[in-house]
C-alpha cells in the first residue's frame, strides 16, 4: 500500500512539472526562470533520486529520474539562453559606436 500511495503522489508531482518543461522546451524561453532556483531545484532532485535508490524506493527512483530529466534540460536552456544573452550584449556594446 505505500508504494501505491508513492506512485500515485510521483505521478502527480511529475506530471504538475511536465506542462511547464514541454512550454519550455518549445518556446526555448526562459527568461522568467531563476537560474538560482534551477540550479537548486535540479541538485535537489538529483539528491531525491540518490535517496531513492538508497532506499530501493521504486516510486521515488521513477519520478526523480523523469523529473531530474526535465529539469535539467530546462536548466540547460537556462544556461544556454543566459550566456547568449551576455554574448550579444558584449557584442553589441563592443560594436556601438561612442557618441562623442
Amino acid at each position: 500500500m505505500p508504494d501505491l500511495i508513492g506512485l500515485f503522489a510521483a505521478t502527480l508531482t511529475t506530471l504538475s512539472f511536465l506542462p511547464q518543461a514541454l512550454l519550455v522546451i518549445r518556446t526555448g524561453r526562459t527568461e522568467g526562470i531563476s537560474m538560482v532556483m534551477y540550479v537548486m531545484f535540479t541538485t535537489g532532485v538529483a539528491g531525491w533520486l540518490v535517496y531513492g535508490f538508497l532506499l530501493g524506493s521504486l516510486p521515488m527512483i521513477i519520478a526523480n529520474i523523469i523529473t531530474l530529466l526535465l529539469a535539467a534540460v530546462i536548466l540547460f536552456l537556462k544556461i544556454r539562453n543566459s550566456f547568449q544573452a551576455r554574448t550579444q550584449g558584449e557584442t553589441a556594446s563592443t560594436s556601438t559606436p561612442m557618441a562623442s
